[in-house]
């Protein structure tokens, strides 16, 4: 199930963890990215809390966690490749965690709802 956010990232459910990652729309709109910090691994995070700082040569943006949970796991890959975000966003997943609750992955949008956004 992939779920949307207007931030522009999208969240897949795996068993009781989501995978987190920007869409290509975000891509698209940062243009090359050239650095990507991500965070800590066991990190508590809050809702919109700024975990991730993207740089592209278009500009600097954050990502927020969608949710309040634990990050799992990093995608370390991204860290010496970040790039790779704009080859394929789907597959270049910024990070895993556990969250406090998988009900609140509901409120997001679906690809219909998120395609309406970006039009």
């Amino acid at each position: 199930m992939l779920k949307y956010t207007a931030e522009h990232e999208w969240l897949r459910a795996e068993g009781d963890e989501i995978v987190v990652g920007i869409t290509k729309h975000a891509s698209e709109q940062l243009g090359d990215v050239v650095f990507i910090e991500l965070p800590e691994e066991g990190r508590e995070v809050e809702a919109n809390e700024e975990i991730v700082v993207i740089e592209s040569v278009k500009a600097a943006s954050d990502i927020t966690a969608p949710v309040a949970g634990v990050i799992t796991t990093v995608n370390g890959d991204l860290a010496d490749n970040p790039g790779d975000v704009n080859e394929d966003p789907m597959k270049a997943w910024f990070f895993r965690m556990k969250p406090a609750s998988m009900d609140a992955l509901e409120e997001f949008m679906d690809e219909a709802a998120y395609a309406e956004l970006i039009g």
